[in-house]
């Protein structure tokens, strides 16, 4: 499991991860300059410290190397989520707690992903009836979060499943 990367680390990775490409660390401090007063060799210790934890390889061009992005994004998120959700001694309780604070367009990301995960799954499962369709809107409003969370402690895993 990858720890979280530190502040530095995480602006140096973002860059690495929307340019989609080899980057070299001068492309690197010439973008973070932008936003901050930063050295070269600072950003090269960074990116060789992230070489060295296995987030970016790197491959000699001329004098200097290019470093590409072992893995997305999205993936480095995911493992951040269930390293978080493993830790709990209550899994299913994080995760009522964790759903309840999705925001409504989070919560249609997360249909969206069952829908490819899970393709046959019941419709109803994956998207909402009338019901609870007016429970979202209601709970995009603010009502009913408090009460949410609260279950969430008291919530039991499902020995069947």
């Amino acid at each position: 499991m990858p720890r979280q990367l530190g502040e530095l680390e995480d602006a140096v990775m973002t860059r690495v991860w929307q340019w989609n490409r080899p980057v070299t660390v001068r492309e690197v401090l010439e973008d973070l300059q932008q936003e901050r007063s930063i050295a070269y060799t600072t950003v090269m210790t960074v990116m060789d410290n992230l070489h060295q934890k296995g987030w970016v390889r790197r491959e000699v061009d001329g004098r200097a190397y290019r470093y590409t992005a072992v893995s997305t994004r999205a993936a480095y998120s995911a493992a951040l989520m269930n390293e978080a959700w493993s830790q709990s001694d209550n899994p299913a309780a994080a995760l009522v707690a964790f759903f309840g604070m999705m925001s409504a367009e989070q919560r249609e990301a997360l249909r969206d992903a069952m829908r490819i995960v899970l393709p046959t799954l019941p419709e109803d499962i994956v998207q909402p009836t009338g019901e609870e369709a007016g429970e979202e809107a209601g709970e995009a409003a603010g009502e009913g979060g408090a009460e949410r969370v609260e279950a969430a402690d008291d919530a039991e895993p499902d020995p069947g499943r």
